[in-house]
């Protein structure tokens, strides 16, 4: 029995048979006891305890049985309102009744009187539960779209975490970062940031909108500079990501790509390209809206430069072991030793996947660079975009004709 329900007529009569012999055999105080403990229990009169523990406990029938309250044109009234509601629950049926009705007798659906709805006004919850459960539901509900079928793309990719210790290049992870400021409304420019999990090398693309054709085109441009192969595409559970197109790009067209995702809600699941967005991408442009195609193209001008600066001159530290230690409290902790910093280019060159003329053009990439004039570069560019106007209200673009992802027309 639920505790926090009242007890049914044959709990309450259980529950007072086996104190019943406890009761008879107890002295006057005893007796007094028994009965304000059953008081609260079961919710009865103190007399109505004792004229029950004098009797044999055993449930009689009915000498007479009650005839129907609620006659046909009630149980009509439900039935077409329930229809006209989709079949709504009792709870949010029984409250609106009588302006419902009204409302359908405007219509020519109904006939009602005013006892019908004097009726319905004093009907209760369980009663219309009951009443709706007896009737036949000859009409079809309303068509409602299948969550399986609209989980139907996700549900085919697996659910998993790349391991944080993971050491073949080429696991990356994906994520998409809104510059829509305070409001999604309209079109705004998203940067698509690809990270490798075994060497940190970082991708990134500018993309107006997020339709299939945007993402396809960004996804492109990522793998005609990536220096690797792809073996899996990591991503949150975004539908830019897992639609049919997208899942045909990777799999099909791209050699059997392995895609997974993470956890609904789990931002952790994507650790490495999180903790991107804020440094590479928010810490630079923070929430302001960008919305424009020169905007755009600006910043895949930019992040041309970001790619050469973080991948060949930016080192980072990857984690290497995770030692669980006991604390004198009794607690525990983890502590995390990192390995030597390295730039994701000399952590590339390490695995020896790189054959050797496109290792040895990215050397020469990163000997005739300067990394402070290109520093400064990068910033000045940020300036200028930041300067530029946005669209003005109400302001249309062909997005799909003029948008023109840098590096891509080339």
């Amino acid at each position: 029995m639920d505790t926090e329900e009242n007890m049914t007529i044959d709990e309450r009569r259980k529950y007072l048979r086996l104190t019943q012999k406890r009761y008879k055999r107890a002295n006057r105080k005893g007796k007094a006891r028994l009965l304000a403990e059953m008081e609260a229990v079961t919710g009865l009169h103190r007399k109505a305890l004792i004229r029950l523990l004098m009797s044999d406990l055993q449930r009689k029938p009915r000498r007479k049985q009650r005839g129907r309250k609620y006659g046909v044109k009630v149980h009509i009234a439900l039935k077409v309102i329930s229809e006209s509601t989709d079949y709504v629950c009792a709870e949010r049926l029984q409250p609106n009744l009588v302006w419902f009705t009204e409302h359908l007798a405007r219509h020519g659906e109904l006939e009602i009187s005013p006892a019908l709805l004097d009726q319905l006004r004093e009907i209760s919850i369980p009663t219309v539960r009951r009443i709706l459960q007896r009737l036949e539901q000859d009409q079809p509900r309303l068509p409602r779209r299948s969550p399986r079928e609209a989980n139907r793309v996700a549900r085919s990719v697996p659910i998993r975490r790349i391991p944080w210790d993971e050491q073949q290049p080429g696991h990356l992870e994906v994520d998409l970062v809104h510059h829509c400021g305070p409001t999604t409304g309209g079109h705004y420019i998203h940067g698509l940031q690809m990270i490798d999990i075994a060497t940190g090398w970082s991708e990134r693309v500018a993309t107006l909108g997020r339709s299939y054709l945007v993402m396809r085109d960004g996804f492109l441009h990522i793998l005609t500079r990536l220096p690797f192969p792809v073996v899996e595409v990591h991503s949150d559970n975004g539908s830019e990501f897992l639609n049919d197109h997208m899942v045909r790009f990777w799999r099909v067209e791209n050699n059997g790509v392995e895609l997974s995702r993470g956890r609904p809600h789990h931002k952790n699941d994507q650790p490495f390209v999180e903790q991107k967005n804020s440094t590479l991408v928010r810490a630079y442009f923070g929430y302001e809206r960008l919305d424009t195609v020169a905007k755009t193209n600006a910043l895949n001008l930019l992040y041309d430069k970001m790619w050469t600066y973080y991948n060949f001159f930016q080192p980072v530290m990857r984690l290497e072991e995770k030692i669980v230690v006991t604390q004198e409290n009794g607690g525990s902790r983890i502590k995390r030793r990192h390995d030597q910093a390295q730039t994701p280019l000399d952590r590339l060159i390490t695995t020896n996947i790189l054959p050797e003329e496109r290792r040895g053009a990215l050397e020469v990439l990163r000997d005739q660079t300067n990394p402070r004039q290109l520093r400064q570069e990068i910033h000045d560019t940020i300036g200028r975009i930041l300067s530029m106007p946005g669209a003005t209200p109400g302001q249309t673009e062909d997005v799909y004709q003029t948008l023109l992802i840098a590096g891509c027309a080339n």
